[in-house]
């Protein structure tokens, strides 16, 4: 039953590639350059963290108002709170408060990181352009089957020039697979996933996006 439906779904597909077809020379002709794609990378990761852990200082901590035992004639050391870093429930010396983890990025850097992963992939032949998705209905097995069509091995990126809703639910539940906008294309994305499949009306967006 599951071998007729996949089977049906190609049938249904229709993904046509478009030969000869890529990235201008622009783009394609720039050298990759590591140390900018990786700062751009570090960046967009470090913007992603929420920055909301907290820990509490001695000041912060309940009780400990009270010296736990007299200051001589013990043999040992001092003491005056039990809410000391020292102490056990004490309070934390030079733990994390919230923060935000953003780091500035000008945006040459930021064009000139996507372009970078982008000549990369193209030189690399893990670059193909399609004439489009074609889905009859919002279903994973008719995205299944573009990429089986595609016969593309890894993971793998589409860039639609607009946000196709019914492309990026089909492909919600295959774990290989993402559906990104061109306004939403970015390096760690592309770097992420093994092959980039570009909608042709997606490429001068691409295109325009990348380009310094």
């Amino acid at each position: 039953m599951a071998e007729k439906k996949t089977k049906k779904a190609k049938a249904q597909a229709g993904v046509k590639t478009v030969k000869g077809a890529g990235l201008g020379e622009k783009i394609a002709s720039v050298t990759p350059r590591k140390g900018v794609v990786h700062q751009v990378v570090t960046a967009q990761l470090a913007k992603r963290r929420r920055g909301t852990h907290k820990t509490k200082t001695r000041a912060e901590v309940r009780g400990g108002g009270r010296k736990p035992f007299k200051q001589k004639g013990r043999g040992g050391a001092r003491a005056g709170s039990v809410r000391s870093p020292l102490w056990k429930g004490g309070g934390t010396m030079f733990g994390p408060i919230p923060r935000s983890y953003e780091k500035d990025i000008n945006k040459q850097e930021a064009k000139l990181a996507l372009a970078s992963v982008l000549a990369d992939k193209q030189k690399s032949g893990k670059l193909t352009v399609v004439e489009g998705v074609p889905l009859p209905e919002a279903k994973t097995r008719y995205v299944a089957a573009a990429v089986a069509e595609l016969d593309v091995k890894g993971t793998v990126l589409f860039v639609t020039a607009a946000y196709d809703k019914k492309l990026t639910l089909a492909s919600r539940n295959l774990p290989g697979v993402k559906v990104l906008p061109v306004e939403g294309l970015n390096p760690y994305d592309v770097l992420r996933y093994e092959n980039l499949v570009i909608v042709k009306d997606a490429l001068d967006g691409v295109e325009k996006r990348a380009a310094a």
